[in-house]
């Protein structure tokens, strides 16, 4: 049977990853390339996607505070419902224009950890 573990190189970015999502304030949320920019790797917003969609089921990461450039709810498919991630970030008093999160007002950008 094949082996359907992450690489190590892997783990390790993702765990980075995370470090800096559990550091996002509540009422607050950060882009998948703010991550990336923060840990050296500016091309590699995707790979934080990666990082995201592999996290669910983890308490210890907040997942609905990270969020595409625009302020679209991108990760909202890998919640219980389509409508769970936006609940949470209303519950945090993230307000919305529309459909994509107020950048202006709540979005925050995590220091370098190169």
């Amino acid at each position: 049977m094949k082996n359907l573990d992450i690489p190590t190189q892997h783990n390790d970015f993702f765990e980075r990853v995370y470090d800096i999502v559990r550091m996002i304030p509540r009422g607050r949320v950060t882009t998948y390339g703010s991550i990336a920019g923060a840990l050296g790797a500016k091309s590699s917003s995707r790979m934080v996607g990666w990082a995201m969609n592999a996290c669910h089921g983890r308490a210890d990461i907040p997942a609905h505070r990270v969020i595409n450039r625009n302020g679209d709810l991108t990760g909202k498919m890998h919640f219980a419902t389509p409508t769970l991630m936006r609940e949470l970030l209303e519950a945090e008093d993230i307000e919305f224009i529309g459909d994509a999160v107020n950048l202006k007002k709540h979005l925050w950008l995590p220091e370098s950890m190169e």
